[in-house]
């Protein structure tokens, strides 16, 4: 179901937008999901060679950084370029110092449906590729496809019942987590404890995105409505540990050549 969520206006308090994404990056450190996303994205490392992540829709950039430690961790070592179309630079500043050099952001605007040719390497999207309508979707990977670029694609929410009772608890984990969110802002103070707008805020794009995250079959039909014949698609599943929670995925690139 296509609702809007409210960081997606452009008229949006930039102070509540990114302090929806601290939010996002504390709940991804808390629960490590994002790094149980590693083994698509490696398998696709392995076949095309890269070495370079550009992350489109970075948000406060938390998963992108995480995947890259993970990464570095089993001796792969990547370099990753945050970018956003309302790039949130305190959050790309923290992450940079966290990474020791390892991400960089980038503070000109960048569309997912049309990223600037001199940001080559492969693209990523985490918890994000919801954002877009079907046909913007489609125009996201479309992009990848022209400019040969590979591209991954992942989303730890998934329209499972569990998840959703999950967000449902979303107002009293901000009002408890807000003091942990990094880099931390005054302001958010005054909009979490003393007027209840962050809480509202978070629930609401909470419950949008659980509805409108894209299945499995959703993200295949997607994928077949673009002319790449020498392209490879692996999309599917990850299960996040013990609990009966699904992360999807859609990784493509071009073929190797022989």
């Amino acid at each position: 179901m296509q609702l809007v969520e409210l960081e997606d206006l452009p008229w949006f308090p930039s102070v509540l937008r990114d302090g929806g994404t601290a939010f996002l990056n504390f709940a991804e450190r808390a629960s490590g999901h994002a790094r149980r996303l590693v083994g698509p994205l490696e398998r696709a490392l392995d076949a095309t060679g890269e070495t370079r992540l550009v992350d489109l829709c970075s948000g406060g950039g938390g998963p992108a950084a995480a995947i890259a430690d993970e990464l570095a961790k089993r001796g792969r070592k990547v370099t990753v370029t945050l970018t956003d179309l309302y790039p949130n630079l305190p959050a790309f500043e923290h992450a940079a110092r966290e990474s020791r050099g390892a991400v960089v952001g980038r503070a000109a605007p960048v569309d997912a449906t049309a990223v600037p040719a001199e940001l080559t390497g492969f693209r990523t999207i985490f918890n994000a590729f919801h954002h877009f309508p079907p046909e913007q979707a489609r125009q996201v990977l479309a992009d990848a496809v022209a400019q040969r670029q590979p591209i991954g694609v992942f989303e730890v929410v998934s329209r499972e019942l569990p998840m959703l009772l999950g967000i449902l608890l979303t107002p009293l984990t901000v009002t408890v987590s807000m003091p942990f969110w990094r880099p931390f802002r005054w302001a958010w103070l005054l909009w979490t404890w003393l007027v209840p707008v962050m809480q509202a805020f978070a629930l609401w794009d909470g419950l949008v995105s659980w509805l409108r995250i894209y299945s499995v079959e959703e993200l295949r039909a997607l994928v077949a409505q673009i002319d790449a014949p020498d392209w490879v698609w692996d999309i599917g599943t990850v299960k996040l540990g013990d609990a009966p929670l699904h992360a999807t995925y859609l990784v493509g690139y071009p073929k190797p050549r022989a």
